[in-house]
């Protein structure tokens, strides 16, 4: 185990880049570099809040004992080794292209290796950077809170996901508008400290070849192939990393429709070249199943970002990375090619998931129909999915009626169901048994299949709110339970957690919806 101080950073993406080293954060484009330098600015009181001890061993990281580690996860401390910078990146934001974006409050300290891998180490909310436009660089409590907590429950919950390693009160106060509504207030400040092998986005080979930066555009395409798909070689490289994109994109998607993850501002600049769930804004589960459900105010006009929209906005996103690689390749037609073989890919990946969701030996033929059905009956009475999922595991195989269906799942709904919508539930369920007596295995063997795929524990937005309520309050007895729920999702230890969202968290701002704002 290392200190955080003590260790030696690389800085392999400033040494092989070039970049603006000046240190100045002033707000202004930076074309022709690859990064910002960027200073993280003191805070008054740095303090850890929280810190993830599976993450730290895993790094073999010391947990901090002394103000000077806590001083580094709050910005105030940079060690000699270490070369603080933001990176540039553009994007398309809510379809369109937004131009030069970067790293507004997001400071890369320097790279942590371990066990032969490196670990890209990130301060989030440490101040401003060249790419700040007219924000702060800062974050709130209530926000970093949520990013702290939800990156860790994606992670044992088997999605792939950037990491946090701690997280740090800083005792300043941050004004925000939260609803863009005209009533800032101040809130107390926060940052944390997270991990990935990069975070290098779509929208880093965006920028290039929005500005015609082809040398940069190669030199990076070719630094982000060898470094992290080094497999791939000769002159169809480029093709095959995008292929091999498109794969880990399609699996990202399919694991959060597995746990009803919805991530709520999939914009090109907040999708990993890596696979994994990245930035963690506006995110939501699902509590009542709703395809059009966006849990982003400001996706409130298009509902572009709903939960039954990632896969094909994925396909979108794809296809923009597609555009920006075309300058590498001779044939265009190939990355064409690629992208549009994305859906078969989503398709198969989703169906298998949907077959371990049910407790299914094999994907049969017939299974696509049976998948089919149960999406479109959950869409329409719109039971609870997390507990939906959990009584259809535990549904006995021998009843009879109807209504014996229904008071089976009752505590999964939010209303009650029409005679109609009795009706299609149980002709679903009857197929549904059917099925599972066909099995090549018994019975106790589907459950265990469905126990590993659907997560009794999920991190709800009310219940975020409430641990945030709590810190802002001084208090931390949910905030540290939570911590503990959400490394066990798939066992019934928390399952005081296993509930509706309540009929007041339904309207209660932060409880159902959220702004970008933090």
């Amino acid at each position: 185990m290392e200190s955080l101080k003590s260790k030696t950073y690389r800085s392999d993406f400033t040494t092989v880049f070039n970049g603006d080293n000046s240190g100045d954060t002033q707000p202004r484009q930076t074309p022709g570099v690859f990064y910002s330098k960027a200073l993280p600015t003191r805070v008054k009181n740095p303090t850890l809040l929280a810190w993830s001890d599976d993450l730290a061993k895993e790094l073999e990281i010391e947990k901090p004992s002394v103000q000077t580690d806590i001083d580094i996860l709050g910005g105030n401390l940079v060690t000699s080794s270490m070369f603080p910078y933001s990176a540039r990146y553009g994007g398309h934001q809510f379809g369109n292209w937004a131009g030069q974006l970067g790293d507004g409050r997001a400071i890369t300290l320097g790279e942590w290796e371990v066990a032969g891998s490196t670990w890209e180490m990130q301060l989030k909310g440490a101040g401003p950077t060249a790419y700040s436009r007219r924000a702060d660089g800062r974050a709130v409590l209530r926000s970093s809170v949520r990013e702290y907590l939800m990156s860790e429950a994606m992670f044992h919950l088997g999605v792939p996901t950037t990491r946090a390693l701690s997280l740090v009160t800083t005792g300043d106060e941050v004004m925000r508008d939260m609803f863009y509504n005209g009533n800032p207030q101040y809130e107390p400040g926060a940052i944390v400290m997270r991990v990935a092998p990069s975070f290098l986005r779509f929208g880093n080979f965006e920028i290039l070849t929005s500005l015609g930066e082809i040398e940069n555009l190669k030199k990076l395409t070719d630094w982000t192939i060898d470094r992290y798909y080094p497999h791939l070689t000769g002159e169809d490289k480029v093709i095959l990393w995008l292929k091999e994109v498109v794969e880990r994109t399609a699996t990202m998607v399919v694991e959060w429709l597995r746990v009803g993850f919805v991530h709520g501002v999939m914009n090109t600049d907040n999708m990993s070249i890596l696979g994994l769930t990245i930035d963690y804004g506006p995110y939501s589960f699902l509590d009542d199943y709703d395809r059009n459900f966006t849990p982003n105010t400001t996706d409130l006009p298009g509902r572009r970002y709903t939960f039954g929209n990632q896969a094909s906005i994925a396909y979108w996103n794809l296809g923009c990375l597609a555009n920006a690689l075309a300058p590498l390749v001779t044939e265009t037609s190939k990355l064409v090619e690629v992208i549009e073989g994305f859906e078969d890919i989503f398709w198969m990946k989703y169906y298998s998931m949907m077959a371990k969701k049910l407790g299914l030996d094999r994907l049969r033929e017939d299974d696509v129909v049976l998948v089919d059905n149960f999406e479109n009956m959950l869409a329409g009475i719109k039971p609870d999915m997390a507990i939906f999922y959990q009584l259809l595991s535990n549904l006995p195989l021998d009843w009879d009626t109807a209504d014996e269906v229904l008071q089976h799942f009752k505590d999964s709904f939010y209303t009650d169901l029409s005679g109609s919508e009795n009706q299609k539930l149980f002709d679903l369920i009857k197929l549904y048994t059917e099925r599972i007596r066909a099995n090549s295995f018994g019975r106790e063997e589907s459950q265990e299949l469905m126990k590993r795929s659907n997560p009794r524990f999920i991190l709800r937005n009310y219940l975020l709110h409430q641990a945030i309520e709590e810190l802002e309050r001084g208090e931390n007895t949910l905030f540290v339970k939570l911590q503990e729920a959400l490394k066990n999702p798939y066992s019934n230890n928390f399952d005081d957690f296993l509930k509706k969202r309540p009929d007041w968290a339904s309207e209660k701002a932060g409880c159902s919806m959220l702004s970008c704002s933090s």
